[in-house]
């Protein structure tokens, strides 16, 4: 078999884990299985870089950021590759260019447009463990660009999907996927299985082990992700077809996403396109809209409301500042009291009153329900804030997801 395994900062966050990571990885080679490591920054060491850069500048160039940070992934690499080389092992370390990680010109957050895996492949015929730095690649000018958070699943997945791996392990501080977030509910239970789809909804639902980008990708190039600690042998969680699944669950995971505010526009005029202007100047300001609502008032005006993550909420409140100088909206408020929380489940599909139990379960436990939104696999609501952990555990019993 041919394996990627992928490393985050926690787990070489320091020599005596990078030693732990060099036993785990030779292994697997010594199990007869060609390994191709993709490594993180020490943890820490990112954080650092950007300090060192901001104590010449508050706002220092994108081109020399990228320079810089991807030194941290590097380090590592090559210090793996030193330890499993102390180990008996023929390792080499590759920077994101010697592995022909090729990215579009976007520095600070590049996106991957393709892999040239021919030194790879030569590596591999010799016999060699592949230590690759995440998180990084060059453009068509020779730059080194980075890929945003959560790169280096990105450059797993994607270098898995270029060498048609068996199988990609992102391994991580965290044994797996849950049904829900165990320090909320602790009956919550690890996944043996979970789709793609599910997987997405639940990563952009705000499941932190996942970053939602790496998962589109390993489902547009059908990469068999397996994600696990590397802190014990216990085995993880597989990301894969739905149709590898077996036995679908009615509902797979309950998500909860405190990272919500909602704006309510009140008064907005009642034209052609209003709708349009608006939603187009919060694209352009790059304001990520979720949910949203709209629904005709008394007065032959219109009422918008809609969600947007914490951190976008001060562009958003520009963007309708704009609006009502122009008298195209009344009025406006905003509210960072909220959170947003998700069933999620492929078993929906196929199965009537799985929103029904969910609404049910908010009534009875004295919850009311701002704003709705579902999908094919789910159905999110947002609620108060202060009623977060009280809706997780209780829809988690409703669907009994501890069994």
């Amino acid at each position: 078999m041919l394996i990627v395994q992928k490393f985050g900062g926690t787990s070489v966050g320091d020599l005596d884990r990078i030693q732990n990571v060099a036993n785990r990885v030779a292994k697997t080679k010594a199990q007869g299985n060609d390994v191709v490591v993709v490594v993180s920054a020490m943890s820490g060491e990112t954080n650092k870089l950007v300090g060192y850069a901001e104590h010449f500048s508050k706002n220092p160039a994108r081109a020399e950021m990228d320079m810089l940070l991807s030194s941290g992934e590097r380090v590592t690499a090559s210090l793996l590759s030193i330890a499993l080389q102390e180990m008996g092992y023929d390792a080499t370390a590759m920077s994101g260019r010697k592995a022909g990680i090729q990215t579009d010109k976007v520095h600070t957050k590049a996106r991957i447009q393709e892999i040239n895996p021919q030194v790879m492949h030569e590596a591999l015929k010799e016999g060699k463990i592949i230590v690759i730095a995440g998180f990084q690649g060059v453009n068509e000018n020779g730059d080194v660009t980075t890929l945003g958070r959560g790169g280096s699943d990105l450059s797993a997945v994607a270098v898995a999907g270029a060498l048609k791996a068996d199988l990609c392990e992102i391994y991580t501080d965290v044994s797996g996927i849950f049904t829900t977030d165990p320090r909320i509910e602790p009956k919550a239970k690890k996944l043996e299985k979970i789709s793609y789809d599910e997987m997405l909804e639940l990563a952009s639902l705000g499941a932190k082990v996942l970053q939602n980008r790496s998962v589109e990708l390993a489902k547009k190039l059908n990469v068999n992700l397996v994600t696990r600690t590397s802190f014990s042998e216990e085995e993880g969680t597989l990301i894969t077809k739905e149709e590898n699944i077996m036995e679908k669950p009615l509902v797979s995971g309950i998500a909860l996403d405190r990272n919500q505010a909602r704006i309510s526009l009140q008064g907005v005029k009642d034209r052609p396109g209003i709708a349009s202007d608006i939603f187009n100047a919060l694209a352009q300001a790059e304001v990520n809209v979720d949910m949203i609502i709209q629904n005709k008032a008394f007065d032959e005006t219109t009422n918008i409301d809609f969600t947007v993550p914490v951190g976008d909420l001060s562009d958003a409140k520009d963007v309708m500042d704009n609006f009502i100088k122009n008298g195209e909206i009344k009025d406006d408020s905003y509210n960072e009291d909220i959170c947003k929380v998700s069933v999620v489940g492929v078993g929906m599909k196929s199965h009537a009153g799985v929103a029904a139990k969910a609404f049910s379960t908010m009534a009875e436990n004295n919850i009311n329900i701002n704003m709705i939104s579902t999908s094919e696999i789910k159905v999110s609501m947002v609620i108060d804030e202060k009623y977060a952990e009280l809706a997780v555990r209780s829809l988690h019993d409703a669907y009994e997801l501890d069994k």
